[in-house]
């Protein structure tokens, strides 16, 4: 998920409702929405541009992990293929992950890159706030090596 703004969608309740772990993309927009994913289920997350003004201070603009054996990249602002930033693609051509995450565009993509040889996520943006019409979340299996049955929810804002 990406792009709260500060409001947690009913949806995340129940389409999130049997995953093991909740990565949002940043833009989470209050400290209470992080909270309050925290308290449903394990919730890994990146700031967001708009997060400067809240305290978030375990969290990271960028990180890099496993899920069992998928090696994610999550962050905020992160492009796509072929218009990667360029400091950004040259940490990803470095890092070569399986999975790569981000948000702020508000748009969901998904995106295998062929030249850098992983699968990109954008979830899109779950908030009211923005200039998208329909909200979007994303979840994805991960056994193993292996990512599959990924199912996307889209909602409309308001």
């Amino acid at each position: 998920m990406s792009d709260s703004h500060g409001t947690l969608p009913k949806q995340v309740y129940t389409f999130f409702e049997d995953v093991d772990v909740i990565l949002h993309a940043g833009d989470i927009g209050s400290a209470d929405v992080l909270l309050e994913l925290q308290n449903f289920k394990k919730t890994i997350a990146v700031t967001g541009n708009i997060d400067a003004e809240y305290e978030f201070p375990r969290l990271q603009k960028t990180i890099v992990f496993n899920i069992e054996q998928v090696k994610v990249i999550l962050t905020h602002i992160g492009g796509y293929p072929n218009h990667y930033p360029y400091d950004l693609k040259h940490f990803l051509q470095n890092e070569k992950p399986n999975l790569f995450i981000c948000g702020h565009s508000h748009i969901c993509k998904i995106i295998f890159d062929e030249e850098l040889n992983f699968l990109h996520i954008n979830p899109g943006a779950c908030g009211k706030s923005g200039m998208h019409t329909k909200c979007t979340l994303i979840k994805l299996d991960i056994e193993g090596k292996e990512m599959k049955n990924l199912d996307l929810l889209e909602y409309n804002k308001y």
